[in-house]
């Protein structure tokens, strides 16, 4: 797979040439974007769950706050870790579509070829 002048991804035998395909610009695009939302949303998750043990661990009077009736602060900051899970992935979801999928889709339709 060698890359024309127009930019575009062109076989070379049977099988495509990965090592060409990791090179093209197209592909570093696409890994620039996914680390630009992967990175910091780790980081982000990772500080919140860490406070979570933290607090847990340090702070349990805070914890055992009664909120109403026999739920406390602990319960609710532990279900939180999973509503922040749910909405970490569906924005994961939203920000492949619109800005991954697309360039993936290019580059899968410049290695297949426009007969497939």
């Amino acid at each position: 797979m060698t890359q024309t002048e127009s930019g575009k991804l062109t076989h070379q035998g049977t099988e495509p040439a990965w090592e060409s395909v990791q090179a093209s610009p197209e592909f570093g695009e696409l890994r620039r974007r996914l680390r630009v939302f992967v990175f910091p949303m780790t980081a982000f998750f990772i500080s919140w769950y860490l406070l979570y043990v933290l607090v847990a661990a340090y702070a349990s009077d805070f914890m055992a706050i009664k909120l109403v009736g026999n739920i406390n602060v602990g319960l609710v900051f532990g279900l939180l870790q999973f509503v922040s899970t749910f909405i970490i992935t569906g924005l994961y979801v939203r920000y492949a579509g619109n800005r991954l999928d697309p360039i993936a889709d290019k580059i899968r339709h410049d290695i297949e070829g426009e007969d497939k």
